[in-house]
């Protein structure tokens, strides 16, 4: 077998090794939790410990859906991380539009202002948003959680760097056709954009379905507390039921995946051809 051969078996191979070995760190964790919630109580403290139950039980998930009431958690999540995900889009995708292809005075100073604001910690602003939610009367509500994320730097920029790539011959047709800037962006570039929204979409989803400090802060009631602060609450003061603390946490990952294996072609797509252009 030739020398080119024989290497470039042995880089494969050391690519597959590679590529399994970070599968499998980065699903243990997750089957880990999936067996645990399926376990009976005294099957999770066994000494060596058990990947899967003799005899498995869903008596975790009964519990959390008619004790704990996740379902109504669940709903604030839902409400808060959907609304929050077409507000950002929404919102995001008309800045991103002026700042690629509108022209106006202080266009890119305006711009490299608010990129520099990605150096702030979200931290620092927490206390004056608090601040002004309180004002508003604002405190324990959906809109409390809403408001603040409705919108991104990170996603005006992602979606600025993506509508680059849409030629200027198109936008100049549709204003010689007699389109106005907003029937361009909505009618025009916003169905070439279907990658990029995909990928700013999860990555705001996400980030508000996980989010737990703000909505511990914001929300008072325990009727409005969201997914993981509600799974937070799981903790008990002297003990903790892991295979109730296990459940919930397979019901707040599973939308997560759902998403992702839905949108995965556009993520891929929106995050390869996202800044191809200056």
């Amino acid at each position: 077998m030739k020398a080119p051969a024989v290497t470039r078996i042995i880089e494969r191979t050391t690519v597959y090794v590679a590529l399994i070995t970070v599968f499998t760190i980065a699903v243990i964790p997750f089957v880990w939790m999936i067996t645990t919630s399926i376990k009976p109580g005294e099957g999770i403290f066994t000494c060596p410990p058990r990947w899967f139950p003799e005899h498995p039980t869903l008596m975790w998930y009964k519990q959390l859906f008619r004790d704990v009431d996740f379902m109504l958690h669940f709903k604030n999540s839902l409400i808060v991380s959907v609304t929050t995900t077409a507000l950002n889009l929404f919102f995001c995708s008309l800045a991103g539009f002026a700042f690629a292809k509108l022209r106006f005075a202080g266009r890119n100073r305006i711009f490299t202002l608010l990129m520099a604001t990605l150096m702030i910690p979200g931290q620092i602003t927490m206390i004056p948003v608090f601040l002004f939610l309180k004002k508003l009367g604002l405190l324990n509500t959906y809109w409390g959680l809403i408001l603040p994320s409705c919108v991104g730097i990170f996603g005006i920029f992602l979606i600025r760097q993506f509508m680059l790539t849409v030629p200027d011959d198109l936008i100049e047709a549709s204003r010689i056709d007699g389109c106005s800037d907003f029937r361009i962006y909505w009618s025009v570039v916003m169905p070439l954009c279907k990658p990029v929204l995909a990928t700013l979409g999860i990555f705001t989803f996400m980030g508000s379905w996980n989010d737990f400090l703000w909505p511990l802060i914001v929300m008072v009631g325990e009727d409005r507390y969201t997914l993981p602060v509600a799974l937070a609450n799981l903790n008990g003061q002297y003990a903790t039921k892991f295979g109730l603390l296990m459940a919930g946490a397979v019901v707040v990952v599973i939308p997560i995946i759902l998403i992702f294996v839905l949108a995965q072609k556009y993520v891929i797509r929106g995050i390869a051809t996202t800044g191809l252009k200056e």
